[in-house]
């Protein structure tokens, strides 16, 4: 096995490991596992994410076993899998935050946020993959990303600016439910009259 194919399947294995923690884990074990207490936490709240140090030590306890065993096993070949992965998982860890937090930059960010936000406010059985489609496609939960229905009052600042009102920019892509914001009261005061 060559070390540039062990780092692409390294990185292939973590779509499918990011798949079944996302669903198996994070929504089918209903808050009985530490990981899906954190994850519900995180579609109460979106702006909550598992902190830090708590993610180093998880990915800790998985990449240097892994790292081991593989090396092990397979030697350079199997240093770079386990790189592999680890990479993926940087970039899911990455790419899932600024889902949520950032306008996208390109294409395929822009197809992230839909496909995430459409799990997190239409149907959170569906599109279980952050970075890929892939594994939702093969288990069968890959949900069509027609214009997602946003809670206007769970609306990312990215999408709706300082207006409240979603961005032209993404008029295509979500569509604003729920009351309209409130004017500031310094907004609407009549004027005195003179």
């Amino acid at each position: 096995m060559t070390v540039l194919f062990a780092l692409l399947l390294g990185a292939f294995a973590w779509t499918f490991a990011e798949y079944a923690l996302h669903d198996w884990v994070g929504h089918l074990t209903r808050g009985r596992t530490d990981f899906s207490r954190e994850h519900l936490e995180h579609h109460r709240r979106e702006g909550y994410f598992a902190p830090t140090p708590k993610k180093a030590r998880t990915a800790a306890l998985v990449l240097v076993p892994l790292g081991l065993a593989s090396t092990r096993l397979l030697g350079l070949a199997g240093l770079a899998f386990t790189i592999g992965f680890a990479a993926a998982y940087l970039f899911y860890e990455v790419l899932h935050r600024r889902i949520h937090t950032h306008a996208p930059w390109n294409a395929y960010g822009r197809w992230a946020r839909r496909h995430h936000l459409h799990h997190h406010h239409r149907d959170a059985r569906t599109n279980h993959g952050v970075t890929s489609p892939l594994w939702d496609l093969v288990f069968g939960t890959l949900a069509p990303v027609e214009p997602v229905r946003v809670p206007r009052k769970r609306a990312p600042g990215w999408m709706v600016g300082d207006t409240g009102e979603l961005s032209s920019s993404y008029a295509g892509d979500y569509v604003l439910v729920g009351p309209a914001p409130r004017p500031r009261d310094s907004e609407h005061r009549a004027e005195p009259v003179r």
